[in-house]
């Protein structure tokens, strides 16, 4: 016999799905043709669910940027860092360069993840190497508030 599940979300789930799915679309629909490679729109979720899974592969995210910070590499080359957090978990975003982000914008990461990475003594987990960081208001500012 089958039995049905009911599912209750309250309004504050709501309104967080509602954003992620937002969030998404908006990514999705306003990236130009040719602009990120082939690979898939993933959710930081599933990154983090499935590390291995995703262990060197090219992923693209999309997400709000945190504790973004500025440096410069062993090499005198300019560097950035910052966590990328959508509705259910965080990820953390290095590149060499300059990203044109700020704080709190929101924006689609294209680069290679790692499940994790040797870093001196330390062990650097769930990162991704950006290749590419495009903030969404940028790439159609008329539909980002």
């Amino acid at each position: 016999m089958l039995q049905r599940h009911d599912t209750v979300f309250g309004p504050a789930r709501l309104r967080s799905l509602a954003l992620l799915l937002g969030t998404l679309v908006l990514a999705v629909s306003t990236i130009p043709v040719g602009s990120l490679s082939a690979a898939a729109l993933v959710e930081v979720t599933e990154l983090l669910a499935h590390p291995d899974h995703y262990d060197h592969q090219v992923v693209t995210v999309s997400g709000r940027v945190t504790s973004f910070q500025l440096a410069t590499n062993r090499e005198g080359q300019p560097a950035f860092g910052f966590l990328l957090q959508d509705t259910a978990g965080t990820v953390k975003v290095v590149g060499l360069g300059k990203a044109d982000v700020r704080e709190g914008d929101y924006v689609v990461v294209e680069g290679v993840f790692s499940r994790l990475r040797q870093a001196g003594r330390a062990i650097v987990y769930n990162e991704i190497k950006a290749t590419s960081v495009q903030s969404m208001a940028k790439m159609n500012p008329d539909l980002v508030g």
